[in-house]
């Protein structure tokens, strides 16, 4: 195999694995020049992203009863490409159509019909025409681009598929392609469903708008059994080939888009994972064979964190969608908080409204509604209940009744279930579960089944569905003697809401572990160790506080407050003492970032638990009124403690928000709980979400809780070898190391040594080395792109370590040279000795440049002004880049301003687009060896001298920049003098009319009502037709005026120009 594979071998192996392995017809679109027609494609313009004459042929053939001028009809309005301002609305609504078709009405044996227009076939896959497109040229209104491949299913685009060679890391094609793509052609993804991103060695899928750290592989290809080699996968560089023989083959691409895509109120697209994917078919493969597994649908077993209520959802729209009949879903929980936020998970991807009454208030309503054939209710286990003695009453017969009963392994489903199988004899019934009871204790089995699909804890990490976790031992050395988890401390422990019988028999029989661990002084360590701790890690997630019992909780409150208050007046003491600038930065920031934190309690509530609570010396009630306050957005506490911008960072519990509760933005807990089994699984996975800058979940443990974690992991989340998936902090250690190994091996294969510019392990020598380095790695963008990636890497890992970092064994001086280097490449530092050549250039430029006084130190420069062209001496900087010695420092700084310089010139003028496809070839040549720094370096200059050509041509033509942009839209071949005269008149004119007009004509939201948009359409044509000159005959008139209402209609669109 080649030391490289390049994106053109991977491009043509996934072009013949589709077209032989799933019968794809191909299309390649490559021309020379990119507005060059025909394309093979079928489009009248390169603006277009669907393939006209493949939809309205394939249209026709999936609806044979339907009028073929019906079709084409649909087709013209769905080959149109709309500019939106909303991407992901436009997203939204097309999905509407292609999951459930278009409503069309017609003449029919003179009669009016209404008929459903498809355009897919879900059921018949072959009937649907499968074409995958390689290097289609689209334009965008600054940049031409090029996707690598597109697939479409009839003329749709719906899956997006950008490449990298096999060096190149990913990430790449996220931070650079797909961004590119997103800002130039983002109508591309009108109704893109899949975007896809490989550079062979590794494949990832995800939404268009989603965050590269949501994207996640597909490399099971059948079955949720498989165990794939990753590491061999990765050195044959085949991991697209298992996307591409799974989720590509038609029928199962079908289902997926049918079946597997969600959206949460319309404002975030959730598309499944590989193993959604396989658990939810598995569950409803299940639900076909009901009859024969005789109601017991059996037990879905996905870890907390791996999206296990979207899979609920998922499967519960299946079934509605696919399967004929009038079901009744009843979601069953057993706590009110899970309840609640199962009920928001359906109601916000709309399958319910808020308007349906699907939640009984109490076990008499919910016998009520259980006789009725409601599509969905959700209800407590707890009303269930029913006088002892009496037998249950029978509630239904029917057989169409899904029962799904949420973290179906806790003890209290045992008589309880009994009374709903009694009260729903012919229901069907599947249980969800992170964390089933195991051993003597599974009861879960034998009520709903064997498990029909498995998917644990270290699978997920593999598969990046959640983050690795890592604890840290922080025993105080108050430290209990007694080893009583095995005893059944911990199960009682479990229950929040204890009966007086417990609540006497934990105090008696344990009081003296009770005493130890609720002892002041041990609380006081704890407390203050939060406090160090909290603030000073290098990912400020959000925390938990998990306390004995709710009195414990409040007092770990008061004094985590008072120390926290402590600690503010010790480092404003050593604010006003130090004076070096930057450690008093570095605690401003410290205390700026702790004067924010807000804190609450969260605990359920108690009869009379005032008069509890001061028995104990302690309120509640400031307590109770922070957890039941609403703010004037309707938000309350939970969804202030999601929500990552607010305040609220930290929480003390007990038992409350330990199970199913999912905030993504949470990073540490503090354990200070006795816990074993699968309620210790559970409370860890709080950690575990994926979240933006989020490399792990730490866990800090105060009772040496980890050493019955061995147990519940093997239990619940080790893999085939055995591995542990939650390790000892000191492993995160070791892959930051191996970060700096990795990094510092790629630099010197570049020829960068940073062994030069470390000296004994502390400080920086020679530091002229490191621009110099600057400039080697600038001077390629794919090896940029992959320094950066490496970078980052190494940051991550190094800022999750924080603050424990600092008492292990770790020599920061390679880490500190990587990011410093990033640093300058990045223009963030401008290391000491820069030469006065750069800093005249920088100047010249309008940017603000600070020299660090110290090599350990930078300054941040802060982006300048827009560049001002008419005040750029090009002559000057022509002279001083002979003089450079690191000319890709200054070539990466200048491409910079003119790529800022002309987004704000585009942005005043669309046809200014030459001038960006201008400098994209430039670039394109460079990046392709040819041309060399010196000559690089000169057409960008000249084509700087254009530019300011450009931004002073309006006062030439004695036209405002607003008329100007009209003036060139209108503007055709061939004009005479005086033409030309009639055509600037026009402008001006049109200009001045829709401005007098302003508020009669552009009405709020004009720009997507037919009526006020024809109004605007019409004054347009009115003004253009009593100006422009007679050579403008019917066609170019109306191409012509088309043209300007279609860029009005854009601008408003866009919220630039012409709104209300």
């Amino acid at each position: 195999m080649p030391k490289i594979i390049t994106e053109d071998m991977i491009e043509q192996a996934a072009i013949k694995a589709l077209q032989e392995r799933h019968n794809y017809t191909v299309l390649n679109c490559m021309t020379e020049e990119p507005d060059t027609l025909p394309d093979g494609t079928g489009r009248k313009d390169k603006k277009q992203v669907v393939l006209p004459d493949v939809m309205l042929e394939s249209l026709c053939r999936i609806n044979p009863d339907i009028p073929e001028q019906i079709v084409r009809t649909v087709v013209d309005e769905l080959c149109h490409t709309p500019v939106s301002g909303d991407l992901m609305l436009t997203n939204y609504q097309n999905y509407q159509k292609i999951r459930n078709g278009i409503t069309v009405e017609y003449n029919k044996d003179g009669k009016k019909t209404s008929n459903i227009l498809r355009l897919l076939s879900y059921n018949d896959a072959l009937s649907n025409t499968f074409t995958v497109a390689s290097q289609m040229w689209i334009k965008g209104e600054t940049h031409w681009r090029r996707p690598d491949l597109i697939i479409f299913i009839n003329g749709f685009p719906l899956v997006f598929i950008e490449l990298k060679n096999s060096n190149i890391p990913v990430k790449n094609a996220y931070d650079i392609n797909l961004k590119n793509y997103l800002k130039d052609i983002p109508y591309l993804f009108n109704y893109n469903q899949i975007c896809v991103l490989s550079n062979g060695m590794e494949t990832r899928l995800g939404s268009f708008a989603a965050g590269y750290e949501f994207f996640f592989e597909w490399l099971k290809v059948e079955n949720e059994k498989e165990n794939p080699d990753r590491k061999a996968i990765r050195e044959s560089c085949t991991s697209l080939e298992y996307f591409i023989a799974g989720l590509c083959e038609p029928k199962n691409l079908l289902d997926y888009i049918e079946n597997f895509i969600l959206y949460d109120r319309r404002r975030t697209k959730i598309i499944a994972k590989n193993h959604q994917f396989f658990g939810v078919n598995n569950a409803y493969n299940a639900f076909l064979r009901r009859e024969e597994l005789k109601g017991k649908l059996g037990v879905f077993w996905h870890t907390q964190g791996s999206g296990k209520s979207y899979s609920m959802v998922m499967l519960a729209r299946k079934i509605k969608h696919k399967c004929t009949g009038n079901f009744t879903f009843l979601i069953v929980t057993d706590r009110e908080d899970l309840d609640t936020q199962i009920y928001k998970n359906f109601l916000r991807t709309e399958f319910i409204t808020d308007k349906d009454k699907v939640q009984p208030a109490n076990s008499k309503q919910l016998r009520e509604e259980l006789k009725t054939n409601k599509s969905i209710l959700f209800t407590l286990i707890h009303k269930f209940r029913y006088d002892k003695g009496k037998k249950y009453p029978v509630l239904s017969e029917r057989d169409d009744i899904i029962v799904i009963v949420d973290e179906a392994h806790r003890t209290q489903y045992k008589d309880l279930a009994e009374n709903m199988r009694t009260g729903l004899p012919n229901a069907q019934f599947l249980a969800f579960t992170g964390t089933p009871l195991l051993g003597a204790k599974r009861l879960t089995n034998a009520w709903f089944g064997d498990y029909v699909s498995e998917y644990n804890f270290a699978e997920s990490i593999k598969d990046n569905a959640t983050v690795p976790l890592y604890y840290v031992k922080r025993v105080p050395e108050v430290e209990l003697q007694n080893d009583f988890l095995d005893s059944d401390f911990a199960e009682i422990l479990e229950e929040e809401n204890l009966t007086d019988a417990e609540q006497r028999r934990l105090e008696s029989h344990y009081a003296k572990e009770l005493e130890v661990i609720k002892r002041d002084d041990r609380l006081d360590a704890i407390a203050q160790h939060i406090v160090y701790h909290f603030p000073r890690r290098g990912f400020r997630g959000k925390g938990m506080v998990i306390s004995v019992d709710k009195f414990t909780a409040v007092k770990m409150y008061d004094k985590v407050s008072y120390y926290w208050k402590e600690e503010i007046k010790k480092l404003n003491a050593q604010i006003t003492k130090t004076k070096d600038a930057a450690e008093k930065l570095r605690l401003k920031d410290l205390v700026d970032y702790m004067r924010k934190v807000e804190m609450a309690v969260v605990i359920s509530e108690d009869a009379d638990e005032e008069a509890k609570f001061a028995a104990e010396g302690l309120s509640i009630k400031p307590h109770r009124d922070r957890m039941n306050k609403v703010d004037e957005n309707g938000f309350d506490i939970e969804d202030n403690f999601k929500d990552p911008n607010n305040p609220l960072q930290l929480v003390f519990v007990c038992a409350m928000w330990l199970t199913g509760f999912d905030a993504p933005p949470v990073s540490t807990l503090y354990l200070d709980k006795s816990m074993k089994g699968h309620t210790l699984m559970q409370t860890i996975a709080r950690a575990n979400r994926v979240y933006n800058g989020k490399e792990c979940g730490l866990i800090i443990d105060y009772l040496d809780v980890f050493k019955y974690l061995k147990r519940a992991l093997a239990d619940y989340a080790s893999d085939d070898g055995g591995l542990m998936p939650v390790k000892d902090v000191d492993k995160l250690l070791g892959q930051l190391h191996e970060s700096i190994d990795l990094t510092k091996t790629f630099c010197m294969n570049h020829d960068v040594d940073l062994n030069k510019v470390v000296e004994d392990g502390d400080t920086f020598k020679n530091l002229s080395l490191f621009e110099d380095y600057a400039n080697t790695i600038v001077g390629n963008d794919d090896v940029k792109n992959e320094f950066a990636v490496m970078a980052n890497t190494v940051d991550g890992l190094y800022e999750s370590l924080r603050p424990d970092i600092f008492k292990m064994d770790f020599e920061p001086a390679y880490k500190d040279a990587i990011l410093y280097l990033k640093g300058i490449i990045d223009g963030k530092i401008r290391p000491e000795k820069i030469e006065a050549a750069q800093a005249r250039i920088n100047e010249l430029l309008d940017q603000s440049v600070i020299t660090a006084a110290d090599a350990r130190k930078y300054t941040i420069t802060e982006a300048g002004k827009e560049l001002d062209l008419s005040k750029l001496d090009i002559d000057e900087l022509r002279s001083q880049f002979k003089k450079l010695k690191n000319k890709n420092l200054e070539i990466v700084n200048l491409r910079k301003h003119i790529e800022e310089k002309l987004q704000k010139m585009l942005r005043r003028n669309t046809t200014r687009i030459k001038f960006a496809e201008r400098f994209r070839n430039i670039i394109d040549e460079y990046n392709a060896g040819g041309s060399q720094n010196d000559d690089f370096y000169e057409k960008l200059l000249k084509l700087m001298e254009e530019l300011r050509a450009e931004e002073e041509r309006h006062i030439k033509e004695d036209l405002s920049e607003a008329e100007l942009e009209l003036f060139d839209l209108l503007r055709k071949e061939h004009l005479t003098v005086d033409e030309e005269k009639r055509v600037k008149l026009a402008a001006k004119e049109l200009y001045n009319t829709l401005t007098e007009k302003r508020k009669e004509l552009f009405i709020v939201g004009w720009q997507n009502d037919p009526q006020p948009k024809e109004r605007v359409k019409g004054e347009i044509v009115y003004i253009l037709n009593k100006f422009l000159p007679e050579s403008y005959d019917r066609e170019i008139f109306l191409r012509k005026s088309t043209l300007v209402f279609d860029h009005i209609v854009d601008q408003a669109m866009t919220g630039y120009n012409w709104v209300a």
